[in-house]
């Protein structure tokens, strides 16, 4: 009986004590856990693609003004038959060429205040300006500009002188969204593993994310992050969509 109750101690105490050591153990992880929960690491991954136009148009311009409104419209007609037969002989056919609707503005007056050397005075004016506008349609973008530069060379030798323009239709953005944010999670991917490398750490799962806004660098778009000096593509049938990722990765 004396050894019995000698034992009881015992067991008690050793109970204790690996009560104590698993108490322990238990607040070493939860504070490492938590320890742990503060090792991430923010990386940025760039992603930049080129989009070529799917098609392009030659936009060209011209107005004549009198106070004769059946003239001009004549002298306009004219005109405008005159440069669509000169682009059918050019090799343009007759689907590529669509003439917008004659735009007449009338001043309703032959005389506008103007002022000259300190006095307002009243200038004899054209009462009626009339405008009209030729859309060519350009089956090869990488061609237009050039297009249109013998365009407008042609017309001026031809007294047919006219206002012209050129203007591209690129694809959507939502088309290439997915593969833009696919890429810039990648690259943010390979800088965070080559941090953890460095840091004698393993690259975790992700904390946090955002993507940023896509923005475009080109001849008619320019992106302010991309700066001068920058890689923008320079032909006016080219735009280069540019994406940057922020991520938060766990370190382990």
């Amino acid at each position: 009986m004396e050894n019995h109750s000698q034992s009881k101690p015992t067991l008690l105490s050793l109970s204790l004590l690996l009560g104590l050591v698993l108490l322990g153990f238990f607040i070493y992880k939860g504070l490492k856990t938590f320890s742990d929960k503060d090792r991430v690491v923010t990386v940025k991954g760039l992603a930049e693609m080129n989009m070529t136009a799917e098609s392009a148009t030659i936009n060209l311009r011209f107005s004549f003004s009198g106070d004769e409104l059946d003239e001009i419209i004549s002298l306009a007609d004219n005109k405008k038959n005159a440069i669509v037969d000169y682009l059918i002989r050019n090799g343009f056919t007759k689907k590529d060429i669509s003439s917008g609707k004659l735009d007449v503005h009338d001043r309703q007056s032959y005389y506008e205040n103007r002022w000259e050397d300190g006095h307002q005075v009243q200038v004899k004016v054209d009462r009626y300006e009339v405008t009209q506008s030729i859309k060519v349609q350009s089956k090869d973008v990488t061609k237009t500009e050039d297009k249109s530069s013998q365009i407008k060379l042609d017309l001026v030798k031809k007294n047919l002188t006219a206002y012209i323009s050129t203007k591209y239709v690129f694809p959507e953005l939502n088309e290439i969204k997915p593969q833009l944010i696919a890429e810039s999670t990648k690259n943010a991917r390979v800088a965070g593993e080559q941090f953890a490398n460095d840091s004698k750490a393993q690259l975790g799962k992700i904390k946090t994310a955002s993507q940023g806004q896509i923005t475009i660098a080109g001849q008619y778009y320019y992106d302010e992050e991309m700066g001068e000096g920058s890689d923008a593509p320079s032909e006016p049938y080219i735009q280069k969509a540019r994406v940057v990722s922020t991520i938060v990765f766990f370190l382990d």
